[in-house]
């Protein structure tokens, strides 16, 4: 189990995650749901170490979280200038000598001998996500890697993380867009206001965006009429 337990981050003044705690279950595919500004980046980059908490502590069985244990997608990637596809896959090869480039491109169907720069963006999208299944970690994390991607790589990618998830992984993943995660996930997170306001299980899922929406929309809603 991945525990979160009790993390505070702040940025200068501001209380961006606030004595948050959250378990994850092993084995599980999770959503972790927010409006902008609801630190739902900050609690990723405090999983992989990109930011300190000044309180609490994060454990994965049992034990202090490493960030060798992660395989982070970020929702937006960095790629060297004048790197081919390949090359790129190279970097990550190194912590896993069997996995198995070539296979993978006949899913993936990239133009792996071209040079990233001329790559749309949901082929760079693609490459990132190649790479980071390289490291075959036991904790996957996922920040919008919907973005960028057509209906055939959404599908593609949900395909993966069903059979990565059946593999014993654990998975955490972001997205605006609450069918992605729905069709997917064992569990659903709401972040709001740097806590974790709810959990929410398959079953409840039907009234997920009434819940979220309700309380955050009721008086825009009321301003919007007035306009319209």
């Amino acid at each position: 189990m991945l525990q979160i337990q009790n993390i505070s981050v702040k940025y200068k003044d501001k209380n961006v995650l606030q004595n948050l705690s959250l378990n994850l279950e092993k084995g599980q595919i999770h959503g972790l749901i927010g409006l902008n500004g609801a630190g739902k980046t900050t609690l990723l980059h405090s999983l992989y170490g990109l930011v300190k908490a000044i309180e609490g502590q994060i454990l994965w069985e049992e034990k202090p979280l490493n960030y060798r244990n992660i395989a982070y997608l970020e929702s937006h990637n960095f790629f060297y200038h004048y790197l081919t596809g390949q090359e790129y896959l190279n970097l990550f090869q190194a912590s896993n000598q069997n996995f198995a480039v070539q296979e993978w491109n006949r899913i993936f169907d990239l133009p792996l001998s071209q040079m990233i720069e001329n790559y749309s963006t949901g082929m760079k999208k693609k490459l990132a996500l190649m790479a980071i299944l390289s490291l075959d970690r036991p904790i996957i994390v996922l920040d919008e890697p919907s973005n960028g991607l057509d209906l055939e790589g959404n599908q593609l990618l949900k395909q993966i993380l069903l059979r990565l998830k059946e593999k014993g992984k654990t998975i955490l993943i972001t997205s605006h867009l609450l069918e992605i995660l729905t069709t997917i996930c064992d569990q659903i997170h709401h972040l709001k206001q740097g806590k974790i306001k709810f959990s929410y299980q398959k079953d409840q899922f039907k009234d997920l965006e009434q819940h979220i929406f309700a309380e955050e929309n009721q008086e825009k809603m009321i301003k919007l009429d007035s306009l319209i």
